[in-house]
């Protein structure tokens, strides 16, 4: 892949896709821990889990949790386009 031209384009799309799944991620990130954790905790409060409402689990556990998780998902995700892209770390 000798041409410049090429070779940028296929930076550009390398780095779109970075920023879809680093927006994916933080979309979910959001959702749970402000949607769930703050906007609908008063409705997810009338279900307990361990004798604590819902919504508060969502806020204290329930988004570092999530985070972990989104964590893991990155690194397995962008190691995927990394091979896809020849890019990864052999």
């Amino acid at each position: 892949m000798s041409d410049p031209n090429q070779l940028q384009e296929r930076r550009n799309e390398y780095w779109r896709r970075n920023l879809k799944i680093i927006g994916g991620c933080l979309a979910v990130w959001a959702i749970v821990s402000y949607g769930l954790g703050i906007l609908l905790a008063p409705a997810l409060n009338a279900i307990q889990i361990g004798g604590y409402p819902l919504g508060f689990w969502f806020a204290q556990q329930g988004s570092i949790i999530t985070f972990l998780i989104i964590i893991f998902f990155y690194a397995w995700r962008m190691n995927k386009l990394d091979r896809e892209f020849e890019v990864d770390e052999q």
